[in-house]
């Protein structure tokens, strides 16, 4: 296992240092984000080319049960409604997956908008396509982590030199 994050070092991948903490793989990546190797590049291209694929299928579902709703007569009240409903929601799951790349989101707020994640998934669809143009989904987030505990490993391990209560008084 990982020293801080609980990885297995089996997933932490041939990038990982040999001691220390090891990297938390990110979906679709694993650790290649550490050096950018290994693909990286391919991959970013895939999940994006992949996240753009699904938000547009996602529309053309969302259009035939738009269009069912014409079909059904239910009123232009409704129809309004179901539009306004995915357009706010979408919005909303934009923004919280937005702001899960950049932090890591408090798990009690994560399920109680898990229903309007799941309704706005096309805005979860496109955040995660706007930000693989960039860098992974999470990098910079989980760079940040990894750096950090390389400096707290690196002062925890690091030795003193000679014994201090021998050392010499400033006067």
């Amino acid at each position: 296992m990982s020293d801080d994050n609980g990885t297995p070092e089996a997933a932490a991948g041939p990038t990982a240092p040999t001691s220390g903490p090891r990297p938390e793989p990110l979906r679709f990546f694993g650790t290649t984000w550490v050096a950018h190797d290994h693909g990286y590049a391919l991959r970013r291209a895939g999940v994006a080319a992949g996240a753009l694929l699904s938000a547009a299928a996602a529309c053309l579902v969302l259009r035939f049960a738009y269009e069912g709703l014409q079909i059904a007569d239910s009123g232009a009240f409704v129809s309004l409604l179901v539009v306004v409903m995915f357009a706010v929601c979408s919005a909303l799951a934009f923004r919280h997956t937005w702001d899960a790349f950049t932090k890591r989101p408090d798990p009690d707020r994560q399920a109680s908008l898990r229903g309007l994640l799941a309704i706005g998934f096309v805005g979860s669809l496109l955040a995660y396509f706007f930000r693989s143009l960039t860098e992974a989904p999470g990098e910079k987030l989980h760079r940040r982590e990894y750096e950090e505990a390389r400096e707290q490993y690196a002062r925890r391990t690091t030795r003193r030199s000679g014994n201090p209560s021998k050392k010499r008084r400033r006067t």
